[in-house]
């Protein structure tokens, strides 16, 4: 690739860039103030005489990521920030930076210096040798990723992950999983499109959607541990990943934000049993209030589930959380009401109990997650 001189009224300023970039490089970030100068600095050296660019999307963390950044960027002109307020999750914010980039390949990696900065120039090379997307793999010749896991039960349920996704993208990839790949801005622009929005595992939703489209290639490189910071790995978003997952296996035809905000409310049930036992047999509370007051509260546990796992990217904090906690209600309201309609209608049409009750709930839950993405979690 040969660079291009830019042409400003400002040639010989020694601030300014004077080649377009050749790469992006796309660094996600949440709470990675320590980690920023540094890897911009190791990018640097990995790169050597590659024109490039760093973009740090952070999502409004509130250790000053952003702040650091444009520190940074203040002498090194190749780097920019975009900062998300109001939206957080890693695919999101991968898919931003790389819409904002301005040169032909992209790259996504981590802020934490656990992935491999000097495999780049490698990964590069794959890409102009005809590659589409190009994945930094822990798993190619047999490697294990246990090394940058601080625990071990991390680094299992990695490797669990892995092999579950592989039963759908194994043809295409040891490692769907990864968070370090390579591609053209092209086939960036191709997948902006479809893949989820939602969750940690970006890679994963691209392979098992384009796989057989793409010439896809490995790089090994070992997974290193973190330098500062922490993993921002955990209970949500393996909850994430596996309505992600479901989702692939079932071709796409159940949205991944649908199956968690379903299993949000059969969590509610539990909520609501519990609820009404200790209100009534405890507290001697008679069944109807008992029982208006268990729907409320597995209504709250719900839409604090919800808040966190289902619409974690659009999360409501302050006095949105208020607000779209009593928009929550007036939905869910609407959507009983309609349930006990709807399966009185079936039944009376011939149904069995069991059915109707489940078509009455099935058309509730599809009332709630359509109308309270519409108003409580709009733009989500």
């Amino acid at each position: 690739m040969k660079h291009q001189t830019i042409s400003t009224e400002m040639d010989g300023d020694p601030r300014l860039p004077t080649a377009a970039p050749e790469l992006t490089v796309v660094l996600p970030a949440y709470n990675e103030a320590e980690n920023i100068p540094v890897i911009v600095d190791k990018i640097g050296e990995a790169l050597g005489g590659v024109a490039h660019e760093i973009i740090v999307v952070d999502d409004d963390s509130p250790d000053g990521t952003a702040e650091v950044t444009r520190s940074v960027a203040r002498t090194r002109p190749h780097v920019r920030c975009i900062r998300r307020v109001g939206r957080r999750g890693l695919s999101g914010a991968c898919l931003e930076g790389m819409m904002a980039a301005n040169a032909p390949v992209v790259v996504v990696m981590d802020a934490d210096m656990q992935h491999d900065e000097t495999r780049l120039p490698v990964m590069l090379g794959q890409i102009a040798d005809g590659a589409d997307l190009v994945i930094g793999s822990r798993y190619v010749e047999g490697k294990k990723a246990g090394g940058g896991f601080h625990k071990k039960s991390r680094a299992k349920g990695s490797e669990l992950a892995t092999s579950l996704a592989n039963m759908i993208t194994g043809r295409y990839t040891t490692d769907p999983m990864s968070g370090f790949f390579m591609m053209r801005r092209d086939v960036a622009d191709m997948v902006a499109g479809t893949v989820s929005r939602e969750g940690f595992k970006i890679l994963f939703d691209i392979v098992s959607r384009y796989g057989s489209e793409l010439d896809i290639r490995e790089v090994p490189f070992e997974f290193r541990e973190r330098v500062a910071g922490e993993s921002k790995l955990g209970f949500l978003v393996t909850v994430q990943f596996l309505g992600l997952l479901v989702s692939r296996f079932t071709g796409g035809l159940i949205p991944a934000q649908f199956l968690l905000f379903a299993l949000v409310g059969s969590s509610g049930l539990l909520v609501h049993l519990a609820a009404l036992y200790l209100a009534n047999s405890a507290l001697g509370i008679g069944f109807v209030l008992s029982q208006i007051l268990a729907t409320y509260m597995a209504m709250t546990t719900n839409f604090a589930f919800n808040n966190e796992v289902t619409f974690g990217h659009r999360k409501l904090t302050g006095k949105r959380f208020w607000a779209g906690l009593l928009t929550f209600y007036a939905v869910c309201s609407i959507g009983a009401i309609g349930n006990v309609a709807f399966s009185e209608r079936m039944f009376e049409f011939g149904a069995p109990v069991w059915i109707a009750g489940l078509s009455g709930a099935l058309m509730s839950a599809l009332f709630n997650f359509a109308v309270t993405k519409l108003v409580t979690w709009r733009d989500a």
